[in-house]
């Protein structure tokens, strides 16, 4: 299993309105934990400025099975390409002006696996009491009894939702996407 790339032939996902009612929304005041240990405020850190966070499902670990079905989830697949996007692109985005996070519903400690063996030089928050996406109503799929956050990504600015990729796909042009947006 290569995690590094998305299979051919996967479902695609379609846009199911899902996320229509985000733009212009006020980012709640909700602490998540981040893979530095600091605990973060989007809410704060989005006050003085554009902040990116990518959401995904989970991300994947060499050698350790994908739950059942998960090719057959429209957008389930790709984690790790678009974590690897927009590590790519991160000197980018910070002359850009933009913090960048990593988002899902995965433990810290799950999350700072991927961190380290993917070398992100970003944090990954934790969202795994799903108080955040809770708060904004951001489309969920279950997993093996887990509760997932669908991929899409937000840009926030000064407090607000400015702009939301969804669905998003392929996973790896994600970060292009976003870096073109905020050039235009």
């Amino acid at each position: 299993m290569d995690l590094q790339r998305v299979p051919e032939g996967l479902p695609v996902p379609v846009n199911d309105g899902a996320c229509d009612h985000l733009p212009g929304v006020v980012v709640p005041p909700i602490g998540l934990r981040a893979t530095s240990g600091l605990e973060i405020r989007l809410d704060q850190v989005s006050r003085d400025g554009r902040v990116v966070v990518y959401c995904y499902p989970m991300t994947g670990r060499p050698g350790v099975p994908l739950p059942d079905g998960w090719d057959a989830i429209p957008g389930a697949r790709g984690c790790t390409p678009q974590s690897c996007g927009f590590r790519d692109h991160y000197a980018n985005l910070t002359r850009l002006g933009v913090r960048v996070f990593g988002l899902s519903t995965q433990t810290t400690d799950y999350q700072r696996e991927a961190v380290e063996r993917l070398h992100l030089p970003f944090d990954v928050l934790s969202d795994e009491g799903l108080l955040f996406t809770n708060a904004l109503r951001l489309p969920t799929f279950v997993a093996e009894g887990n509760v997932l956050v669908k991929r899409l990504t937000l840009i926030l600015a000064f407090g607000v939702i400015e702009k939301v990729f969804y669905p998003v796909f392929p996973p790896a042009n994600n970060a292009t996407e976003v870096v073109d947006w905020l050039t235009r």
